[in-house]
């Protein structure tokens, strides 16, 4: 089992649609954002370090469950975790939840594909950053 990490974040002008609530591809935006601070302040391995050795991170799938609106200038929690990792990627899990009212706004998982940053192409996860990841 990994860890839920935590980031909190809220909702700006330009996140709103013409609707008057945060665009549908805004929480995938919020996902990544949050993604990114935790790698570096959670796990002690920022996207750059990846950078650094040759790797990135790439989507390869995305689910998303939208279930109630936020909307401008309300504070919100995105609430991510690993739920697998092996040498073909990893599967991440997450949560936002509105602050005020603790319900979920919207929930899924990001399948996300290592790749050689020389090549542009696929790459198998080194065991020491699967092992890295397993807190």
């Amino acid at each position: 089992m990994y860890q839920t990490f935590e980031t909190e974040h809220r909702v700006r002008p330009d996140d709103i649609d013409m609707y008057r609530h945060v665009h549908n591809s805004k929480y995938l935006d919020y996902v990544l954002a949050a993604r990114y601070e935790q790698m570096d302040r959670f796990y002690g391995m920022s996207l750059e370090s990846f950078l650094q050795k040759g790797y990135g991170w790439l989507v390869k799938s995305v689910h998303i469950n939208y279930k109630r609106a936020l909307t401008m200038g309300e504070y919100f929690v995105v609430r991510t975790g690993i739920e697998s990792i092996n040498e073909n990627g990893c599967r991440v899990r997450f949560t936002i939840n509105s602050k005020a009212s603790n319900k979920t706004c919207a929930d899924g998982w990001f399948d996300f594909v290592m790749i050689d940053m020389q090549t542009g192409k696929s790459a198998k996860v080194p065991a020491d950053i699967i092992s890295h990841y397993n807190i």
